[in-house]
Order: structure tokens, then sequence, then C-alpha cells
């Protein structure tokens, strides 16, 4: 047990994990009472969440009576609220003043972080800072005062939880939301979208493509976002949505003046069906933004392999970029050409000197795919590498590739 609360407290998952598997109590409690998944959502450890989830008592509350999901809750931890719910934590235990998770929510939402935060630590000073979470892309902001540390996943955790209690907010609510948080990377704008991708209303559609002509850039964002993730997400045979988003998209995409928004166009047209989605790629490779033209030469893939001259050309182009993550996808596609494509293998080697390792090692393993070996000493000068490692599955295509061509 003094084990197990020793890892929790030290933030150390992977032991925690060897003495769950050794054993040890995972409702184990310190010396207050207090569950050790508690402790970790205290502070916000997801690894030890994550280690606790699948053998601890989600609903076992800690002396003040909070389980571990209420405590999620007030603390603004949307991911680790989000993988309490999904392991089946139950909604409806109430805190002390009676408020159940949506209320607990809700509460929060409508006091506003900052504010309670002010009330419960008597402090008038806030220290701010924003974090990442890495494995979404979507960020929050922590807030600490007099000791005190909450995040503000508050309004994200109740778009999300609404749904479970059968509450659909309207769309003008849910986009209120996400304007109030001029981040678009935020939680609650994932949250918010999902919401109403996960409608399936053909009313969502209509409102959200009205967005796509507002004069405010992150309405527009917005709008396009939830278009997007319609089609994407789409598990229709016919998919429906697939020509009206590129009947929404292609017209703007390239007179758009948001940098953010012709990211959400460019994405959408890339992940599109539709061949005219593919038009206006070659000239989004030259965008003024380094994550569009990625995206764009990204998306020329499909052309490449069938040599058509224009891609061609604006993938070559692109291995000459200023920024090494449109080299790298430069390179990714190129490789996808006919091997009899001109000087295509030869246009990777040169980047086997490129100043980014990345772009090297991507165009060697490339290479590799093609049977050229010119790029194997830059693999070979890899570590062993294991899952975790930043380059693994690209050496695993190559080793796969080899074994099954000798």
């Amino acid at each position: 047990m003094e084990s197990l609360i020793a890892a929790v407290r030290s933030g150390n998952a992977r032991l925690a994990t060897r003495l769950l598997d050794a054993g040890a109590d995972p409702d184990a409690v310190d010396e207050y009472g207090t569950p050790a998944l508690c402790l970790a959502v205290d502070t916000f450890d997801l690894p030890v969440v994550d280690a606790l989830l699948p053998c601890a008592r989600l609903d076992e509350p800690a002396p003040d009576g909070r389980t571990a999901l209420l405590r999620a809750i007030d603390r603004g931890a949307c991911e680790i609220a989000e993988r309490l719910v999904g392991y089946g934590a139950k909604l409806w235990v109430a805190d002390a003043e009676g408020r159940d998770a949506l209320a607990l929510a809700r509460y929060w939402h409508e006091t506003g972080v900052e504010t309670e935060l002010r009330r419960r630590s008597g402090s008038g000073s806030v220290e701010r800072r924003t974090l990442r979470r890495s494995e979404s892309g979507t960020s929050c902001e922590e807030l600490s005062s007099g000791g005190l540390t909450i995040r503000n996943g508050h309004t994200a955790i109740l778009t999300a939880l609404e749904p479970c209690y059968g509450i659909r907010p309207s769309f003008d609510e849910l986009l209120s939301r996400v304007l109030a948080e001029p981040d678009v990377d935020h939680e609650v704008w994932w949250a918010a979208m999902y919401a109403l991708v996960e409608r399936h209303d053909s009313a969502v559609w209509d409102a959200a493509a009205a967005l796509c002509d507002r004069s405010d850039p992150l309405e527009r964002y917005f709008g396009a976002d939830v278009l997007r993730c319609t089609n994407l997400f789409d598990k229709s045979e016919d998919a429906p949505y697939d020509r009206p988003l590129v009947d929404v998209f292609l017209p703007r995409v390239t007179h758009e003046p948001d940098h953010c928004v012709a990211r959400v166009l460019t994405a959408g047209l890339v992940e599109a069906m539709d061949p005219r989605a593919e038009e206006a790629l070659p000239e989004l490779t030259r965008h003024l933004d380094a994550e569009v033209r990625k995206r764009a030469v990204e998306g020329l893939g499909r052309a490449i392999e069938r040599a058509e001259p224009d891609a061609l050309a604006a993938g070559t182009e692109c291995l000459g970029d200023t920024n090494a993550g449109v080299r790298r996808a430069a390179c990714l596609s190129l490789a996808l050409a006919p091997p009899d494509t001109g000087d295509v293998s030869d246009l990777l080697a040169a980047c086997l000197v490129d100043p980014d390792r990345d772009v090297r090692v991507e165009a060697a393993a490339r290479l590799a795919l093609r049977d050229d070996p010119r790029g194997d000493e830059i693999l070979r000068g890899l570590a062993p590498a294991d899952v975790e490692a930043p380059y693994y599955w690209l050496l695993y295509d190559v080793y796969r590739h080899r074994a099954s061509h000798h």
C-alpha cells in the first residue's frame, strides 16, 4: 500500500503499473483516507490515472465525499474527466452541495474559472500558463492562485457531458462557448464541434456552412471545422458530405485571409475524395503559412502517384521550402511517384544532406522503399528503436519492405 501511494505521489506511472501487476491494492488510501486514484486526479497526473483506471474502484469517494470524477471536474481536468467517463464512472454521484457531474461542470461554466478560483483561494493574483495535450493537440489554460491550481476545461467538460444527460444545446449556444475561448486549439472547440457532428443533423450542416461567409475568422474557423469533421467522421458508403464540402471549401480556400481558417479548408480538401478537391492543392503549396503548405503537399500524393506534371512540379518545389516540415512532407509525397518517373530518386537523394535530421531520415527511408540504397548509411546510424522512438514505424516499413522483397 505504502509503495503504491508513494509511486502515485511521485508521479511514477511505470512503478505504479509494476506494483499493480505485482498485486498492490489499486484502492489503497493515504494517511488521510484519500484513494490513490483521487490523489492522481488532484495532481492532473494522467499517466498514473491511466495506470489505475483498469483496476481501481472509480466511484470510491475520498473523505470529503468527492469521487475521482467530481474531483476531475472541479479541477477542470477535461482529459482526465473524459477517461473516467469512458471507463464508466457514475455521473449521478453528488458532492457535498448536492451537485452531480453535470451540475458541477455547469456551476464552473456559469461562475467563471477565474472568479471561482479567486473566491476559493482568497488571493487577488492569478498566474497562467497554457498546456497542450500530446495526443489530440488540444490545449487548456492552467490558473494558479494562493496555492490552488485549476484548469479551465469546465466548459468543455460540460459540453461533453450534456449528451449523456440527453441535453442538446442549440448551435448558437455552442458557438458562443467556443467564441468565448479565442484559442481555436482549446478543448472546448473540439468538444463543441464533436457534439454537433454526432447529431447527424442536416440543420447543423446548414448552420456551419453559413458561418463560412462570416466576417469573424473564429466563426469561419468553427463552421469549416464542423463541416470538415462531419465529412471526415461520416461512415456512409455513399459519402454524402464529400461533394457538398468541396462545393463550400474550393472557392474559398485560396482567397481565405486567415491562416488558421485556411488550414482547416486545406485539410478538408486533402481528406475529400471528390477529384475537384485536388485542383487548389498545387497553388496552396506556395501559401504564406507553412502548415497550409505542408498539408497541401501531403494531399498531392494521389496526383503524384498518377505522375501528374503539376503535382510533381509542386512537390519538387517544396523540397526547397524554408520549413523543414514542408520538406519532409514533400519527400513522403514524391516517393509515391512511379519508379520510372523522371529524377524523383535523385531529388530524394539530394535531401540526404538536408540540415534537418527528420528530413534526412525521411528521404533515406523513402529511397529504401524505392529499392535505392543511397540513404542506407543514415538508416544504419539510427539507434535501435522501440515503439516509442520517433522513427520506429518508418524503419519498420523499410524492414518489412526489404523482408518481402528478398
